[in-house]
């Protein structure tokens, strides 16, 4: 029998006592908190109904804990459990700061009813919470999974990162306003992403031989402007966390982020989204890092059916969408490779298989390699370094 994984979160590796453990679970919402609990030594199953506080949340958990010791209960354990949502994780920290045991379910591993019209309310749902988390406390597998709840400081790694692909976004989006504007007018050929693109805004003329009328004018010189500003946020990012990088090169996270930006087709950005959003996260094995990029297969055999429906997308999309640009970025400048040398083999020839089919098998191998060149130095096969400054 296999021994458990230190980092495990399908299933709880303490062992539970039911008489000296207070569960409670927590159905959130902005506007009010939903608090279920099942307190040793106490028939009814107690229901509360609070506003988002959480100092009469650690309340009411001491007032059942003052209800449990009446009865001649001692609590030994406290832990509370609510799904991941848009509050984040900053409550189960406070929780853990204060000596709670607190959990946050990932919510789309809990099962629920298929029923084509079934009942939802806050009530159901707590007492939903309630069953999957007992079962995850007496640690059988299957009832839900946890989320690996972050420190405050690994949140705000991520944010430059997160808020770079915002601004880039943003950035393709006024230009691409920008180009359809001009092509109503019949303008083609201007190109509104150049830095000296507002010095020729004014020279512009329509197949009408007519200026651009004023209101669009004006709509287009503040596009200009906003794109400027845009542009200039997206190089503070980046002149950040070069010097960030520069001033700490031997802290984990850079030193992962400085040994994926020394392969050729790796840059700092792309170093910077796998170490922050993968990477750096303890994950127990390949088939782990595979399944939280969303990169694994989801089959569906019933009887004699097999089929496969794709990708099961369940995971991290943004590495997700960096790992597939990379696979193809890197089939460019790692030729030699002995990754690069599979995919050609595989997708060669009349027989051979799609290679945008091919390129998602590519991405997982490849997040792989990378994942066990950080964690063990390996470096990939045939993969060509950049020559040290």
């Amino acid at each position: 029998m296999s021994q458990p994984q230190p980092n495990d979160l399908s299933r709880s590796l303490t062992a539970l006592d039911q008489d000296g453990t207070l569960i409670a679970v927590i159905e959130m919402s902005q506007s009010s908190w939903l608090v279920a609990g099942t307190v040793p030594g106490i028939e009814r199953q107690p229901l509360k109904k609070l506003a988002p506080d959480e100092a009469a949340l650690f309340r009411l958990l001491q007032r059942w804990q003052d209800e449990a010791a009446r009865s001649g209960r001692t609590m030994a354990r406290v832990t509370v459990a609510f799904e991941a949502g848009r509050d984040g994780f900053w409550l189960a920290r406070w929780l853990r700061s204060r000596g709670i045991e607190a959990h946050v379910i990932h919510s789309t591993s809990v099962a629920i009813s298929r029923e084509h019209r079934r009942a939802k309310t806050d009530r159901l749902d707590t007492a939903m919470l309630m069953r999957v988390f007992l079962g995850w406390l007496r640690g059988e597998r299957g009832h839900c999974r946890m989320v690996a709840v972050p420190t405050i400081e690994e949140e705000d790694a991520r944010r430059p990162n997160r808020e770079h692909e915002s601004l880039v976004g943003e950035r393709t989006r006024i230009i691409n306003r920008m180009k359809s504007t001009l092509a109503r007018l019949g303008i083609r050929g201007f190109k509104p992403e150049l830095r000296k693109a507002p010095q020729h805004v004014e020279g512009l003329r329509t197949p009408e031989d007519t200026p651009i009328p004023p209101n669009t004018l004006d709509e287009f010189r503040r596009d200009l402007a906003r794109l400027a500003m845009v542009r200039e946020q997206i190089g503070a990012v980046e002149q950040a966390r070069l010097g960030r990088l520069q001033e700490a090169p031997a802290t984990d996270p850079h030193a992962m982020m400085r040994l994926l930006a020394s392969i050729i087709g790796i840059g700092i950005e792309t170093a910077d989204m796998l170490v922050q959003e993968i990477l750096c996260r303890n994950l127990r094995d390949r088939r782990a890092v595979a399944r939280y990029a969303g990169l694994t297969g989801s089959p569906d055999e019933s009887g004699s059916r097999r089929r496969e429906k794709g990708l099961a997308k369940a995971g991290n999309a943004r590495v997700r969408r960096g790992l597939i640009q990379l696979a193809w970025r890197f089939l460019m400048f790692q030729k030699d490779s002995a990754l690069a040398r599979w995919f050609r083999a595989r997708t060669a020839g009349p027989e051979g298989a799609r290679k945008t089919t091919m390129i998602v098998a590519l991405a997982r191998k490849l997040l792989i390699a990378l994942w066990r060149m950080v964690m063990t130095g390996e470096i990939p096969e045939g993969v060509v370094l950049r020559q040290a400054a």
